[in-house]
């Protein structure tokens, strides 16, 4: 999900007594939620379910060279994310209309999701690496635009409903990525040994399956879907000017300012720094754990469909029973169980290979040709992998609400912004780690096992952090 980057600056603008008193019209409001259904496909179709997995086992040499290729390019976009976030993010929290940056950056992320389409299979190194470009632009633009948007929220509602306009959003997002996703596998990406889709439909396009023009159709579809649905978002979401420029202070002073005051508070840079380190082992996780599956198993796009389709609802379930665990037992429990889950979820996941489970156990491997997770190796793997779908939305919402109640009130603002950096700053080491140790190694399980560290290390972390009982 997009869960990664959907609640930067979310309270953007809002200081004690400046927040807006009355909503914006409801054409607004679902304009602005509109955004992420618009951007969505990217993360569900592109960089998790379907295309990914293409690249590394269809355009690459080799699926272990096609998870490190991909690997070292997602690291590069985290380079400039990280780079790049916090300067745009003063900016949109600084002055200025966000609307013309948002249209800069949504020329370059649709002009880099249909060059994807030039990824045909056994690709030569030049169109392998201009495919690689792409993704980085798209991916680098991806999260700069949310900076913007996401800055927008507080002129839209009153500050008591900011928690229910960024839930709106992220329903909207699970949506958006749930049916553009059943579109793509169930009517227009076809298996090149039935010619069928994943709903057993003849597509309703006619592509070349030997040139996989299928899955290569992603990213132009992604782009498409994107361009239409953010036509409300510019017809009908007001673009005021950031609160702080009105303040007079420069944005980059008052974030240098909360930079320094970390030192003092070592609950929060305690918190920071495990969100840090376990939002990048998460990102990891849907980066990478398609193409691990699509290459154990030789899943196709029937297989990847379906697998994407299955998370997605896990997704949406825990989304629902995080956010009533959260106000029943508190966000740092629910981070910390999240994480538990999510680390076994993950070493599970890697316990399967083409003839064992649990790691030692030998079972039957799949038969060539045989339907959709009908081995018991499948069967595992897929059940893992409902377990991180359903524990990766608490994680990320109980600590937008763990944020909430850690920072002072009068600083609300400063903090958020720093939280949306902490979670780009690092996104650049997990993908660099997994795609340099199965370098290496030669191994996808010993790369995508690496993981792991950055989940002990925010569950470590997160230990010694104490929620303030405030009423």
């Amino acid at each position: 999900m997009q869960e990664t980057t959907a609640i930067a600056h979310s309270t953007s603008g809002i200081a004690p007594g400046h927040g807006v008193q009355v909503a914006a019209p409801r054409r607004a409001l679902v304009s602005w939620a509109l955004f992420d259904w618009a951007a969505q496909p990217y993360y569900t179709l592109v960089l998790t379910f379907l295309f990914a997995p293409y690249f590394a086992n269809f355009v690459a040499a080799s699926p272990a060279q096609g998870q490190a290729l991909w690997g070292y390019a997602a690291a590069t976009a985290g380079i400039l994310i990280a780079i790049g976030s916090p300067f745009l993010g003063a900016l949109a929290d600084g002055g200025g209309r966000r609307k013309p940056w948002i249209a800069l950056f949504s020329v370059v992320f649709v002009a880099g999701l249909a060059t994807l389409w030039l990824a045909r299979p056994g690709a030569d190194t030049a169109t392998i690496f201009l495919v690689l470009a792409a993704f980085v632009a798209a991916t680098a633009m991806a999260e700069f635009t949310t900076v913007f948007t996401n800055s927008m929220m507080p002129t839209l509602v009153p500050h008591s409903q900011l928690g229910r306009l960024s839930g709106l959003a992220w329903a909207v997002g699970y949506a958006g990525g749930l049916i553009s996703l059943a579109v793509m596998a169930g009517f227009i990406v076809a298996d090149p040994a039935t010619g069928r889709s994943v709903l057993g439909l003849e597509p309703v396009l006619t592509l070349d399956t030997v040139q996989r023009e299928g899955e290569r159709l992603v990213g132009p579809f992604a782009a498409i879907w994107y361009v239409l649905f953010m036509i409300p978002f510019f017809l009908f979401v007001p673009d005021e000017r950031g609160a702080s420029a009105a303040s007079g202070r420069p944005a980059l002073a008052e974030l240098w300012s909360t930079i320094r005051s970390l030192s003092g508070d070592r609950n929060m840079l305690h918190f920071l720094a495990a969100r840090m380190l376990y939002s990048d082992g998460l990102a990891a996780i849907f980066a990478f754990g398609g193409i691990y599956g699509a290459s154990v198993f030789g899943w196709g796009a029937l297989e990847l469909g379906l697998f994407g389709i299955v998370l997605t609802i896990a997704g949406t379930i825990g989304a629902v029973i995080g956010g009533v665990l959260d106000d029943k037992v508190g966000s740092k429990t629910v981070i910390m169980v999240s994480l538990v889950l999510l680390l076994a979820g993950a070493l599970g996941i890697l316990s399967v290979d083409a003839s064992h489970v649990l790691y030692v156990s030998e079972v039957v491997p799949k038969a060539p040709g045989s339907a959709p997770f009908s081995s018991t190796g499948e069967l595992v793997f897929l059940a893992f992998a409902v377990l991180v779908g359903m524990v990766a939305a608490p994680v990320q919402a109980a600590s937008r609400a763990l944020l909430a109640r850690l920072a002072p009130p009068e600083k609300m603002t400063q903090y958020f912004g720093l939280f949306a950096f902490s979670g780009k700053v690092t996104a650049f080491l997990a993908p660099l780690l997994v795609a340099a140790v199965t370098q290496i190694t030669g191994s996808q399980r010993i790369g995508m096992a690496s993981i792991a560290f950055f989940l002990i290390a925010g569950l470590v972390l997160m230990a010694p952090v104490r929620t303030p009982i405030r009423t």
